[in-house]
């Protein structure tokens, strides 16, 4: 499904209206009848209505005729003058009263909230640029103190629908109800732990507008994932499920590579081999039993450079994919080792971790890649790699993502809630799967061997990444299920791959 900025839902609302010829009053009804809809599951018998000065006000108060008749007490509550209301809030306002619902000029009183069974937030939508301030945000911050049950319209009041910032303060809604296409702000936090749970409902937008090329921001449905599984033909072996080598692990962390070589496995690669420190070869024999080992040069603590020439030759003979970098270290041994693969390796690399601080090095190298990169940072390691603070990472995940992947000309995984995957043509996917029990050592690992090895399997490395990150969330999902999430870790992640393939192909 598409994802909108407040500009373009606001292009697709207009051209509805003046190409198409839709009424905006029309639109309106539709919506108002989409969010009583979803009111009356709660058979509330007492409902107030929050109308702001705008359309989304409009259409509140016409979701307030519409319930007038369907449950015992329904009241509007208009915060704005009418000289400040929206022509089209105006008319939904005189119909209403027109139709007998009560309309009160100001706030509510709390014994009025407290004895509401379900509130419309109908205050402000997408338009919403500036901070709520004075007594509207101590209004606000009350009436989210009472904790009653909140229906938002479109989005929350307060919440930027490109950010998902917090304008000053924002109602925190059980549901929300919005129209045509998800907004930014209710997949990115702070923003998402104000939607709850969200629906997106169908107004008559023409299909044109909404599934437009020129959309480049979509969620990871289960229907999309599900096409992107590679085929397992009866007549097959397993070279035809790819070879990768996973090159990590170092004194102390070799339980990286372990995941990694893991993952790969469980998500359907034919052979996997680890590529790891000689003096380690010892400590990784005893973990194995279906990875191969390829034992290399090294030094004291981690791969030696002196190790490349076999790690080139390994790879040009046999593996189609590379996984670089999951406790791998960082020195410049490691540094040269990622510098002659970038600029030799014949099959796309998927880089992590420690791979990603080395590789912030020596950034420019990227300019002489021979094949495609992936790079799955989390936020901090993406902050080291392209200078720019954390804070604003998680501010503009989508717009950086989306930015640096073009700049570089790789497939970025910006892990996080949600992970978003880019690539350099500007196509942006945000997964919807995965859990705060996720957050544990060895997580991030897991996902680049599963990555790898759709890699190597025959996706290319963007849908591998799309695929990749949805597999990896439904697995945790999976795990917490019978682990929760505090006891949840990535070995659990790694089980649960196989039933998370038959949740999806179910």
């Amino acid at each position: 499904m598409k994802v909108v900025t407040s500009f373009e839902m606001a292009e697709i609302d207009r051209l509805t209206i003046e190409h198409y010829g839709i009424p905006s009053m029309v639109l309106m009804e539709r919506a108002a009848l989409t969010v009583s809809k979803h009111v009356l599951k709660f058979n509330p018998e007492n409902v107030i209505v929050l109308a702001g000065p705008g359309n989304n006000g409009g259409d509140g108060i016409a979701c307030a005729r519409l319930l007038k008749n369907k449950i015992k007490n329904i009241k509007i509550f208009q915060l704005f003058s009418e000289d400040k209301l929206s022509k089209d809030c105006k008319a939904q306002l005189d119909i209403a009263k027109k139709f007998g619902v009560p309309v009160v000029e100001g706030y509510p009183k709390d014994d009025e909230i407290l004895s509401a069974d379900v509130v419309i937030d109908a205050i402000f939508g997408t338009g919403l640029k500036r901070a709520i301030e004075g007594e509207l945000a101590q209004f606000i911050e009350k009436l989210n103190s009472f904790q009653k049950f909140i229906v938002a319209v479109d989005i929350p009041s307060g919440v930027s629908s490109d950010t998902g910032e917090v304008l000053g303060v924002a109602l925190k809604a059980n549901t929300t109800v919005t129209f045509g296409l998800p907004k930014r702000g209710h997949l990115l936090f702070p923003g998402r732990g104000c939607t709850g749970e969200l629906f997106v409902e169908d107004i008559g937008f023409p299909q044109e507008l909404t599934e437009s090329e020129n959309l480049k921001i979509c969620t990871i449905e289960p229907s999309f994932a599900r096409l992107l599984i590679p085929p397992r033909p009866k007549y097959s072996h397993k070279t035809k499920y790819g070879h990768v080598l996973v090159i990590a692990g170092s004194t102390g962390k070799t339980g990286a590579a372990l995941m990694t070589s893991k993952a790969a496995l469980r998500t359907g690669s034919g052979l996997v081999t680890m590529a790891v420190p000689a003096a380690l070869k010892v400590v990784f024999q005893s973990k194995v039993l279906e990875e191969m080992l390829l034992p290399l040069a090294c030094t004291t603590n981690t791969l030696s450079k002196q190790a490349l020439p076999e790690i080139l030759d390994f790879i040009n003979e046999r593996a189609n994919v590379v996984a670089f970098g999951p406790g791998v270290g960082v020195n410049e041994d490691i540094e040269v080792i990622l510098k002659a693969l970038i600029e030799q390796c014949p099959c796309p690399i998927v880089i992590d971790a420690d791979g990603i601080t080395v590789l912030g090095r020596i950034i420019n190298i990227l300019e002489k890649a021979t094949s495609q990169i992936v790079l799955t940072p989390h936020p901090g390691e993406l902050s080291r790699l392209i200078n720019i603070s954390v804070k604003e990472i998680e501010k503009q995940r989508i717009d950086i993502a989306q930015k640096v992947a073009k700049q570089l000309n790789v497939v970025l995984v910006l892990k996080g809630v949600p992970t978003v995957v880019a690539e350099p043509q500007g196509w942006v996917y945000l997964n919807t799967t995965g859990n705060p029990g996720m957050a544990t050592g060895g997580s991030g690992d897991v996902l680049t061997g599963i990555i790898a090895s759709l890699i190597g399997q025959g996706l290319t490395p963007f849908y591998a990444s799309v695929l990749g990150v949805y597999l990896h969330g439904l697995s945790g999902d999976i795990a917490a299920r019978a682990k929760g999430y505090h006891g949840l870790i990535a070995g659990d992640i790694i089980e649960s791959i196989p039933e998370a393939f038959i949740e999806l192909t179910k």
